[in-house]
């Protein structure tokens, strides 16, 4: 019964964890920061990160090219990531999330508000969970 008490403690510290790792990126969506990605995400080549059939390809090209351009070219962004599923599988963990996101664009004041759905798969290197690759779609929200 320890063991099973000790593997379930272990279980909610590496989904808090895992959890923490997801609010950091969230926190770098909506203030246009680099820095949480950079610290989470593997950079490797090959990588390759999905939105709403738009693409990404290596790590720096998702921080220079799409989120950091965005804290220049909206008013504002909220993104919300809501019932949090993580999964792991020694090595592997994979992360399913319903979004919210809402925002105002800067050259036509047009106001957006999706809702959608994420994936993230990690990986533990070096002891060190990291984000391997993202994907993400959204849609207007239903009236």
């Amino acid at each position: 019964c320890t063991e099973e008490i000790k593997n379930k403690y272990n279980k909610m510290n590496l989904n808090n964890f895992i959890k923490s790792i997801i609010e950091d990126i969230e926190y770098g969506w909506e203030n246009g920061d680099g820095a949480p990605f950079s610290k989470h995400f593997y950079d490797f080549e090959g990588a390759k990160y999905f939105e709403s059939g738009g693409q990404n390809v290596g790590l720096q090209d998702l921080i220079k090219n799409h989120v950091e351009p965005e804290k220049d070219a909206l008013y504002f962004l909220e993104l919300n990531f809501l019932n949090i599923d993580i999964r792991v599988d020694e090595d592997f963990a994979w992360v399913t999330a319903d979004t919210e996101v809402q925002g105002k664009v800067r050259r036509n004041d047009y106001e957006f508000d999706k809702t959608g759905h994420q994936t993230f798969i990690l990986k533990r290197i070096d002891n060190s969970w990291k984000v391997l690759h993202t994907h993400s779609s959204s849609r207007d929200r239903k009236k």
